[in-house]
């Protein structure tokens, strides 16, 4: 009986097989793993650190805006009554979470074709060529997202401040945090934000780096933002010192590519471009304005998703235009490769985001805590330090009774689903799993004897 059960146990645990030489072994999933550094490895990557907060660990416990800007936020709101405010914020977060690329028109003019096609075959000759054009423009009419140019006067900038002002300064903190984290020696004395509304990355900077920052240029369209953005960096107020000094405000977006700044930010901005073309304009013209770090944040869509990885394709394989600095970019976060994405080659393909918690202005119709769900991608002009290319948690970590599901982004450009033990990782490995979480940083390389393992729900197990 003690030899039956010793013989179990070692079937279970994957030791022997009772399959002849030569036939592929069918392996569960917790064989299907990356391969994990030698435990002098391990210890090297803690730093003599705890393992709760072992240096993969970057995610933000809960994000707290500072009280000057909460003050000034609250004191706006009060000052302009907007009748029915709290629907009007609901219904502008929806839409801006919501909010699709418009459509380019060569792929109009394919899909019209296609319609105008398709309308033939099934009509034959019963309909006149202007009956046809109207049929193919009612149907485009009902497919094709009516993408709009948001135009900020005062009324929506407020709105649009009690909606997201919150939401964007926890994403952009959580940016600035990474850098932050793994390069403490960097101090940036110069910030530009494209896009700036509100003024949240101009916030989350100097909650970061304090008064290292010696400048700040806030670029946004929109007179009344950028008059919102004074106002609350007074307080509330028209008149005052402001909390943040050394802030500046534009209309339009410098490009001349003499004067670089040390961080350049797009948060939420990207997607509001009319065009591909206009995009591609505008990306190409905040790199060259990038002496350190460019930082682009969007939602946490497919379509915010997709805009980010062909901005960070753009920068990796575009040439390089500036005259000034011939140095090339690289993918400082989240990827920890600069190989085309696994999520674009899934089907369905999945957004790569990442969700942070924060404490949300307390207006009337707030909860008092969110979660911002974003995507970004950090883009730096040093060189790569591969030394340090470490996978990326891309799903929240499911911890259960002795082993924890990880779904990692690994360096060699493949997607896994981990299942982490102490038994087979080992002990400081295993508690290093079990302390992270979402958008975290783990010493895992995928093993080259194995095939990466799809990516799956855990619970399907």
């Amino acid at each position: 009986m003690a030899a039956s059960r010793r013989l179990r146990s070692l079937l279970r645990l994957g030791r022997w097989s009772c399959q002849p030489a030569g036939i592929p072994l069918s392996r569960p999933l917790t064989d299907l793993i990356p391969r994990v550094s030698q435990e002098n490895d391990i210890l090297d990557f803690l730093e003599k650190q705890p393992h709760r907060k072992h240096p993969g660990i970057l995610n933000l416990s809960q994000v707290q805006l500072p009280q000057a800007l909460v003050t000034a936020a609250q004191r706006l709101v009060q000052e302009n009554s907007i009748p029915n405010i709290e629907k009007q914020v609901q219904t502008l977060t929806n839409y801006l979470w919501s909010r699709k690329l418009p459509i380019e028109p060569e792929e109009l003019r394919k899909k019209a074709i296609q319609l105008e096609n398709e309308l033939q075959q099934a009509t034959g000759s019963l309909q006149s060529e202007k009956q046809l054009r109207g049929a193919v423009l009612s149907t485009l009419r009902k497919t094709i997202y009516h993408w709009q140019k948001l135009s900020y006067d005062e009324r929506l900038s407020l709105l649009y401040m009690a909606a997201r002002l919150d939401g964007g300064f926890a994403a952009v903190s959580r940016a600035f945090h990474e850098i932050q984290a793994r390069v403490p020696d960097f101090k940036p004395q110069t910030l530009m934000d494209f896009g700036s509304g509100t003024g949240s990355v101009t916030w989350a900077a100097y909650n970061t780096w304090g008064h290292s920052l010696r400048e700040y240029l806030n670029v946004d369209s929109s007179a009344p933002m950028l008059a919102l953005a004074e106002r609350l960096l007074k307080g509330g107020l028209d008149s005052g010192k402001p909390h943040v000094p050394g802030v500046f405000f534009r209309q339009f977006l410098p490009v001349s590519p003499k004067i670089q700044f040390d961080v350049v930010v797009s948060a939420f901005s990207l997607s509001e471009l009319p065009s591909m073309a206009d995009r591609t304009e505008v990306i190409q013209t905040l790199w060259r304005k990038t002496g350190h770090f460019l930082v682009l944040i969007e939602n946490g869509t497919k379509t915010g998703h997709r805009l980010l990885m062909d901005a960070r394709d753009l920068v990796l394989k575009g040439p390089e235009k500036s005259p000034l600095d011939h140095r090339p970019g690289h993918v400082f976060a989240p990827c920890p490769h600069e190989l085309p994405c696994p999520k674009l080659s899934t089907s369905p393909t999945q957004a790569c985001s990442f969700s942070q918690a924060y404490n949300t202005i307390p207006f009337s119709w707030n909860h008092t805590h969110k979660e911002e769900k974003f995507s970004l991608v950090i883009l730096s002009r040093s060189f790569p330090e591969e030394n340090h290319r470490l996978a990326r948690v891309t799903q929240p970590v499911l911890k259960r009774p002795r082993h924890v599901h990880c779904h990692l982004c690994c360096p060699d450009g493949h997607l896994q689903h981990v299942v982490v033990t102490a038994r087979r990782h080992g002990r400081h490995l295993y508690r290093c799993a079990r302390a992270s979480s979402w958008g975290d940083r783990l010493p895992f390389t995928t093993s080259p004897e194995l095939p990466p393992s799809p990516v799956q729900d855990p619970s399907d197990n």
